[in-house]
């Protein structure tokens, strides 16, 4: 990785959002298609305004991997996904984020010392296990799914990646988000008593049924913004606005998910809303950023926060107007900053992973 800050020179803290702004667009003209800009959904509006391409963070990645003329892609998301879109890019390609600070706790919610261990003792109880990892993952984890024959998944189509997993006849372990993990193995018809918690601090399993039974295996790690989603927010919606519509993100907990009326990825929250008919009500239960951009975008619709009151990713939301100022800036200076550089045979091993989630898909 080379030459790494996040600490802004005064000037970009100082200057104002038309200056800032006005920077920005006059080194995208500049740098022309050397440059691409990409912003998740869950980015705050200032820094969206300059994507050339907004999406999730397999979508985004995709977008960078096809892109084979921009020499620097500035990525506004999080750590994981910067790390994915360098994996999926060319050698000559850098991946920059702009703010090295913007992590993402549910990956971090597995380490490599701990995946050893939670390795180690359940391969020890079931014998072979067959891993499974969420796109919201690092690069090492990735490598060790990848390493063990296992899969990537995102939540658009974890539903065919986990059944393809079920019908390997071994015990899958999904890490590290066990709520989406729970809710597509529920709906593909497994008893929440046959799927068995790996609790990642005490390194125990917990399980409401004969652990002998159970078919997945979950690490016990969550998403800090859609556990903001509780069932008393349902229940306020329903008897506020009888005829809502209440989707959520699959990320939301098992109870969240039973009252609502559907749940899903980001893109089919996107979609269900584009899709309905002018007048219909709806509460989203994710990420306020995206929910107000898509109030903004349906004013012919009844669109809700799930919980308004929710705050947005912490982690994702470190990335403002001023880091990306800043980050394009040191690209004309020719002084660039914050490059993530996956490790060559972490990589390699982590595509081994997210091919096989491609092929599947």
């Amino acid at each position: 990785m080379e030459s790494l800050t996040t600490n802004l020179p005064k000037y970009y803290n100082e200057a104002s959002y038309d200056e800032l702004s006005q920077r920005i667009l006059d080194a995208k003209e500049k740098l022309g298609d050397k440059l691409l800009i990409l912003a998740h959904h869950y980015q705050k509006d200032e820094v969206v305004k300059f994507a050339d391409e907004t999406g999730d963070s397999l979508q985004l990645a995709q977008l960078a991997q096809l892109n084979k003329v921009a020499e620097h892609i500035v990525f506004c998301g999080v750590h994981f996904m910067a790390e994915t879109a360098d994996i999926l890019t060319e050698d000559n390609q850098k991946v920059i984020l702009p703010d090295l600070s913007a992590g993402c706790t549910m990956a971090d919610m597995v380490d490599d010392d701990e995946l050893e261990i939670a390795w180690n003792m359940l391969t020890e109880k079931f014998g072979d296990l067959l891993p499974v990892t969420y796109i919201n993952s690092t690069a090492s984890v990735k490598a060790f799914v990848g390493t063990h024959g296992g899969s990537t998944v995102t939540s658009s189509n974890a539903e065919n990646i986990i059944t393809w997993a079920l019908n390997q006849g071994k015990r899958v372990f999904f890490m590290p988000d066990q709520h989406l993990g729970r809710n597509v193995c529920f709906d593909l018809g497994i008893p929440l008593d046959q799927m068995a918690t790996w609790d990642y601090i005490d390194h125990e399993l917990n399980s409401d049924g004969d652990l002998d039974d159970c078919k997945i295996i979950l690490w016990n790690g969550f998403c800090s913004v859609h556990q903001q989603f509780i069932t008393e927010h349902v229940k306020y919606m329903r008897d506020t606005y009888p005829e809502v519509n209440i989707i959520v993100h699959s990320e939301c907990c098992r109870e969240v998910v039973a009252l609502s009326d559907s749940h899903g990825s980001t893109n089919k929250i996107l979609n269900s809303v584009k899709n309905s008919p002018d007048g219909s009500y709806w509460a989203i239960g994710t990420d306020n950023n995206l929910v107000g951009r898509i109030i903004a975008r349906y004013p012919d619709k009844h669109v809700f926060s799930l919980n308004p009151n929710s705050c947005p990713c912490s982690s994702m939301n470190r990335i403002e107007l001023p880091h990306l100022a800043w980050a394009i800036d040191n690209i004309l200076n020719c002084d660039v900053k914050n490059v993530i550089t996956v490790d060559e045979k972490i990589s390699e091993n982590a595509v081994m992973a997210l091919e096989k989630m491609l092929s599947l898909s």
